[in-house]
């Protein structure tokens, strides 16, 4: 079988970030599937290059989390275009599996449906355009009426949709009922995260002290509310704890944080360079426990993030701000503790109390490795998108079919 995956964000392990198609692509070659991706690249010229198995094609087409609206778009824009005009080039394959955010790689879909009688399958990892719709991104009532009519055209010319939450999932079938939908969340590389004593050389240069030490690594955007882990660090040390906070990431919001930090006069909050997979690891094991946050819109509650399974693959217990999903997970499994808005207090005290029983953190971080081996392992999502593109579908329309437990 032939397959172009098609992701303009793709990243490998050694250049850190979400590397959810780095996998799922090299776990498809290796079960005997020829897969070319398709994906962008800052360079000023196109290159290929062999990846684990994988054909790997880079468009140049410059993108960064701190370009504004317009300049966004144009990226999203030119990536279709040259990804149209590279498909013409390849040798004809078999099925297209498109992954989302943008939401416009769903146009390539639907060019190659109609121009190339080429079949997809869409996979969604965040609602677009609810999303920025409710962040206030976008406001323009023409042109959210035009994405929404492009989201449901996408998800109803697709052989099948994936959704990576059972938040995404809901929605793709309220959108597109007559579209089978499967489940396949993020998930824990073991092989990368893993509990691991900590580098006492790491420790001192960042100055850490004895306390306990919560750790953010991802993304430090709009929607991550990273600000909440700030504000955490201001009420330990108003409260006389010696609590450590280390934040590992970059973003368009990055400079406001570091900002709000030094205007709270965080003495205990560090800001940590964004690194490789093997470096988050590393600041990981620092951790007692790892903070998962999003902005509180409905929206967000969807989502399934790569840091809650990197952390808990890690043996991390887990500290949520906001509800969906990922709290479920913590509440149902044990993990940690919710820092839901309102309710901070109460969430302090029990993390004072947790302070003198580190037995009862580490039975969470315990728990947590648990979940990530049994549900979450990438094997297991891999062996769910080897069913999902085979040729006879296992699921009726309108169903979910969460291939955890199919």
């Amino acid at each position: 079988m032939r397959l172009v995956y098609i992701h303009q964000y793709f990243r490998t392990p050694e250049q850190g970030g979400a590397v959810r198609s780095y996998h799922l692509a090299k776990g498809l070659a290796k079960a005997g599937v020829e897969v070319e991706l398709i994906t962008a690249h800052s360079g000023k010229t196109y290159d290929q290059r062999w990846i684990d198995g994988i054909k790997a094609h880079y468009l140049p087409v410059a993108y960064d989390q701190k370009f504004g609206f317009f300049r966004r778009v144009w990226s999203f824009l030119r990536f279709v275009r040259q990804s149209k005009k590279l498909l013409k080039k390849l040798s004809r394959p078999d099925l297209l599996y498109v992954t989302s955010t943008p939401l416009t790689t769903g146009w390539i879909g639907l060019w190659a449906k109609r121009k190339l009688a080429l079949p997809y399958i869409f996979e969604v990892r965040d609602l677009w355009p609810e999303a920025p719709i409710q962040v206030g991104a976008i406001q323009n009532p023409l042109l959210i009426r035009f994405l929404r009519r492009l989201e449901k055209k996408i998800y109803d010319q697709s052989l099948s949709l994936v959704a990576l939450s059972p938040g995404i999932a809901a929605h793709l079938n309220q959108i597109s009922p007559d579209r089978s939908v499967s489940l396949i969340p993020n998930f824990s590389d073991l092989s990368q995260f893993f509990p691991t004593e900590k580098n006492h050389t790491l420790a001192y240069s960042i100055g850490l002290t004895s306390g306990l030490t919560i750790t953010y690594t991802g993304a430090l955007g709009q929607v991550n509310a990273v600000e909440e882990l700030l504000d955490l660090a201001k009420m330990a040390q108003e409260r006389g704890k010696n609590w450590n906070f280390l934040i590992m990431g970059e973003g368009s919001h990055e400079a406001l944080l570091r900002e709000k930090a030094k205007s709270l006069n965080l003495r205990h909050t560090h800001f940590l360079p964004f690194g490789s997979k093997e470096q988050v690891n590393e600041v990981l094991a620092l951790a007692d426990f790892a903070w998962i946050s999003f902005a509180h819109y409905p929206v967000l509650k969807t989502n399934s993030p790569n840091k809650f399974f990197d952390a808990i693959a890690a043996g991390k217990a887990i500290l949520v701000n906001h509800k969906g999903w990922v709290h479920d997970l913590v509440k149902t499994h044990g993990l940690g503790i919710s820092f839901l808005p309102g309710k901070w207090v109460k969430a302090f005290a029990r993390l004072e109390e947790l302070e003198s029983q580190h037995d009862q953190i580490q039975k969470m971080g315990n728990r947590a490795k648990n979940l990530a081996e049994t549900q979450f392992a990438k094997e297991l999502a891999v062996s769910r998108l080897i069913e999902v593109i085979q040729p006879t579908p296992k699921a009726t329309p309108g169903d979910v079919v969460d291939i955890r437990t199919a």
